[in-house]
């Protein structure tokens, strides 16, 4: 895996085998960046299930201001601070921690983007991040909301998040929301 665009191009993006990492493909990182590449500039993004970092790294490789990254596993988080490593430490905060219980605690620190893509068994998970999100205000309006998860899965979206984009690839399915109030 590589990053795709910006100032990191072509810089390579390690991994682990491990059954528990299902790392963004290219095919789904390209076309999120192509629906976000405009809105990317100056923002803050929070990675809610980090895993090797890729989205972030995509992320501050196109000029993002600060990324967020949270992964729960510390054989992971490893890897995304081996991805991490020449990269301006101002531009990302990596959190070794459980993402529901994390945001639970965070109360009106308002992100851009937010990429909520967990293992596609873990469809709670998205329905709890969704929540937290909204309940603890930390997008607003305008922000971007990324979501990948497989095409069956069943996901409670706010009233206040509109469907931007959506793409069926494969047995995924990946959506951009857009927070309207």
């Amino acid at each position: 895996m590589k990053i795709i665009s910006g100032i990191y191009k072509n810089k390579k993006i390690y991994t682990l085998n491990n059954n528990k990492l299902k790392p963004t493909t290219s095919i789904n990182k390209k076309i999120l960046f192509e629906w976000i590449n405009k809105n990317i500039i100056n923002k803050k993004c929070i990675d809610c299930f980090a895993g090797t970092g890729s989205l972030s790294l995509e992320a501050i490789s196109r000029k993002a201001k600060y990324t967020l990254l949270i992964e729960k596993n510390y054989k992971i988080a490893n890897i995304i601070k081996k991805n991490f490593k020449n990269i301006n430490k101002k531009k990302f905060k990596i959190k070794i921690k459980n993402s529901i219980k994390w945001l639970k605690k965070i109360k009106n620190i308002k992100y851009d983007i937010i990429f909520i893509d967990p293992p596609y068994e873990k469809i709670n998970y998205i329905n709890k991040i969704i929540n937290i999100i909204e309940k603890n205000n930390i997008i607003k309006k305008k922000s971007l909301i990324y979501i990948e998860t497989k095409k069956n899965n069943k996901i409670k979206i706010p009233h206040q998040w509109i469907l931007c984009k959506k793409k069926i690839i494969h047995s995924s399915i990946i959506m951009l929301y857009k927070k309207i109030n």
